[in-house]
């Protein structure tokens, strides 16, 4: 056996005795400069870590996914600093919940303006709140009429010729995210999440679609239709949307031109599961060769690592999965705890205002002599229209599969086991493998 060799703590300056830089913030000018040389120490130096990893990641134009848990929607979190931060065109996919996709519809409703959110005590009396129907979501509260036309909304979208169908998450969200915006746009309300990513074909995928309220008015119409002897023919396809999902990991591997991909994971969760699972479906379930995990891993969760959770899992233990890259990961991942409605705001209001000053800077001297000058200009400056994975869909598709049905009799044979009871792990009328299956790269 190989003898094991820990590593140093995670630390890309370990041993180098790098200079602290304790900028006074009177001398500084922008948020960016703040986060860099006026956050010495502590959790300030964690969040440091944080904007200069997003910073690097942006500037070497990599594409990025975004996992986000929490009710980033029913909060508003959205409207403030996600839709923006999505609009840049950095990301390529988003993983999130049920529960985000449902209550981004809330504000085109009908009759949102007569069920305003607005602020409750977290710790005031529930009690009261629940005999003049609000629903509380820790300080924010809403009328319990904006659950009931929330529902009717998505049971008239479900019963629609469009959705009469199986399809992938991907495609129901881009489906209905087209039908909020509808609604957002006659009712005078402000571009949600899902009418972005549908503008933007950026693809949403939910690892948990059955514990939210869109599925539960998928099952309202399923029984109805059981009951009534009526045809309800909405179904969502998860073999095909985890497929889809490694689709587009295997893109950014490998028809990409920068050949990796960074991650953002705010929460944690089965968004955050979900978004790390392409590389071993890629690697180990398939064993597809040279198959990377992400290049950077930027995460913010609350989770303290000690509880053995899966949301506090930090980017090292994902590299012993093989889902972060190990070459790298001690210089391009970090996980911070922090509530991430916290810290977000700031660190997109940096990132937006330094593409906005490369922006100025290119029209005085021009792209070219930027580029030179500031090589990062270039990520942070790529085009906004981003990658529209979801309009490339079907052909990204077809290449994962070529891949597979390619190396389809290794992955057969791999897929035998002699079962207890069995005489053999195999398929009925499948003859034995005829060679052992060769290693995975």
């Amino acid at each position: 056996m190989p003898t094991r060799k820990d590593h140093k703590a995670a630390c890309q300056w370990a041993g180098s005795r790098r200079e602290l830089v304790t900028t006074p913030v009177t001398e500084t000018e922008g948020l960016d400069a703040l986060f860099e040389n006026s956050f010495p120490s502590f959790g300030g130096a964690y969040l440091r870590r944080i904007w200069t990893l997003l910073d690097e990641c942006v500037g070497k134009g990599l594409p990025m996914t975004m996992s986000i848990a929490g009710p980033v929607t029913v909060s508003g979190q959205h409207h403030a600093w996600l839709n923006p931060l999505l609009d840049t065109g950095w990301f390529m996919l988003l993983s999130t919940t049920d529960a985000v996709c449902y209550h981004d519809g809330h504000r085109a409703l009908n009759g949102a303006r007569r069920h305003p959110f607005h602020e409750v005590p977290i710790f005031g009396d529930d009690g009261a709140l629940r005999d003049e129907k609000t629903i509380r979501v820790t300080d924010i509260g809403f009328d319990e009429d904006v659950l009931l036309e929330q529902d009717a909304f998505i049971s008239a979208c479900l019963q629609q010729p469009e959705f009469q169908r199986r399809m992938t998450g991907p495609v129901f969200r881009h489906l209905l995210g087209r039908r909020y915006a509808a609604q957002e746009q006659a009712n005078g309300a402000r571009e949600g999440l899902l009418a972005l990513c549908a503008r933007k074909d950026i693809p949403i995928f939910v690892g948990a679609p059955g514990d939210g309220s869109v599925f539960l008015n998928s099952m309202k119409l399923w029984a109805l239709a059981r009951a009534m002897g009526r045809e309800y023919k909405f179904e969502l396809d998860l073999h095909e949307e985890v497929f889809e999902s490694c689709a587009y990991h295997h893109w950014g591997l490998f028809d990409n031109p920068h050949g990796a991909i960074g991650t953002v994971i705010l929460g944690g969760g089965v968004p955050k599961n979900f978004n790390l699972q392409p590389e071993p479906a890629l690697s180990q379930i398939f064993g597809l060769k040279n198959i990377s995990g992400y290049l950077y891993d930027i995460q913010i969760t609350t989770a303290p690592v000690t509880d053995g959770s899966l949301s506090s899992c930090p980017p090292a233990e994902a590299v012993t999965w093989g889902k972060v890259d190990q070459e790298h990961f001690r210089s391009t991942c970090e996980s911070m705890q922090a509530d991430y409605s916290m810290v977000m705001p700031f660190l997109t209001k940096a990132l937006l205002e330094k593409r906005a000053r490369f922006e100025r800077w290119a029209e005085r001297m021009g792209e070219e002599a930027l580029f030179r000058k500031h090589p990062a200009a270039r990520g942070y400056l790529r085009p906004r229209e981003g990658y529209r994975l979801f309009a490339k869909r079907e052909e990204l598709l077809a290449k994962l599969m070529k891949s597979v049905a390619k190396d389809r009799r290794r992955i057969e044979q791999e897929s035998q086991y002699k079962l207890a009871g069995q005489s053999a792990g195999r398929p009925a009328g499948k003859a034995p493998a005829a060679k052992p299956a060769r290693k995975r790269s």
